[in-house]
């Protein structure tokens, strides 16, 4: 079994951090958001002069048994069909890591495809897509334990790499519904609130999809702890992407949180390891069904509101300006002593 051991970040440091923010040259409080981020990546890295270290999203892709029963707008072979768009540098993440200077990474968790990994694809594959949860459990607790270790081992090279600040995104037809059962698991709020349109379904589309789910729901059978509804439910790509974020809070990286799938992994990665949310930044709150809830029962402030609902880190990677002047407040702003300036508040 992999295991992971995360510690919260050293409070000591919190009243130098905050003095030095509440010092700089502005009315105590009025950068808002850009204050607490500094305080909390200051807390993270244990400095009152953080960094920014090559930024890198990680797209875990793989496929879901549950798409054969129709909850998808798309077809099972748009998972293969977008990694060939990300290669080629065309998708919505490929612009966005061009503008804001990320290195992308792509990784085969389980796509049900012969992919060209000379191309540059990291080979994780663990099987070929989940088994449906609607009949069986979607992976066994070996695959399970597989997908942990081999998103944990993607972060180990991130950070030998220089990385200090990771964002993760998805592909994978058929997540948001792996998603929903995780929401709904975890957060006992109801599955019909959790379940949306995902790629695009419409009205009857939803209604079919919450069927689905609300069947599969009624036919586990398992424990009900954290790692048995990750492992029933779970997608290959999502459990890689725990394993991942659990790495690299053990490491005291900063983890940029995306939309509606990979807040659903943080999510089931703190059931796991609660103090991983430390680590956490969120970037946006998406237009998908039930993210906002989500995101309110984690007590988490989101960056951007912006309409998103693509994934794939997009939404993330936009949030990383904000954070970058976050850092650049901490360490560039004059203090009102050096700057010869009195106190106004």
């Amino acid at each position: 079994m992999k295991t992971f051991h995360i510690s919260r970040p050293n409070e000591a440091i919190r009243p130098a951090l905050i003095d030095k923010i509440n010092n700089l040259t502005k009315p105590k409080g009025s950068l808002g958001t850009l204050e607490s981020l500094a305080l909390q990546i200051g807390l993270i890295q244990q400095t009152l002069t953080p960094t920014l270290q090559h930024p890198q999203n990680i797209i875990f892709a793989a496929d879901h048994g549950i798409v054969e029963e129709g909850v998808s707008l798309s077809p099972k072979e748009i998972t293969w069909q977008q990694i060939s768009n990300f290669l080629h540098g065309g998708a919505g993440v490929n612009f966005l890591c061009r503008q804001h200077g990320f290195t992308l990474k792509i990784v085969d968790a389980g796509v049900d495809y012969d992919l060209p990994y000379e191309k540059g694809i990291i080979n994780m594959k663990v099987r070929k897509g989940t088994r449906s949860y609607l009949h069986e459990a979607a992976m066994t607790e070996e695959e399970m334990e597989l997908c942990l270790e081999r998103g944990a081992e993607v972060v180990r090279r991130c950070h030998e790499e220089g990385s200090n600040i990771l964002s993760f995104g998805e592909m994978g037809i058929g997540n948001t519904s792996s998603s929903s059962m995780w929401m709904t698991c975890f957060t006992d709020i109801p599955l019909k609130e959790c379940v949306g349109a995902g790629s695009g379904l419409d009205n009857a589309g939803i209604r079919h999809k919450y069927e689905i789910l609300k069947q599969a729901l009624d036919n586990y059978r398992g424990d009900g702890s954290p790692r048995d509804i990750i492992r029933h439910f779970g997608g290959l790509e999502m459990v890689m992407a725990i394993g991942a974020m659990l790495q690299a809070a053990e490491l005291k990286m900063i983890i940029l949180v995306d939309g509606f799938i990979m807040t659903n992994c943080i999510l089931a990665a703190g059931k796991l390891h609660p103090e991983v949310l430390d680590y956490a930044i969120f970037g946006h709150c998406g237009d998908e069904s039930g993210h906002k809830l989500l995101l309110e029962k984690l007590n988490a402030n989101p960056l951007l509101h912006l309409g998103l609902r693509l994934g794939e880190g997009t939404g993330a990677i936009c949030a990383y300006p904000i954070v970058v002047s976050a850092v650049r407040m901490i360490n560039e702003m004059d203090n009102f002593a050096h700057a010869a300036i009195t106190k106004y508040f």
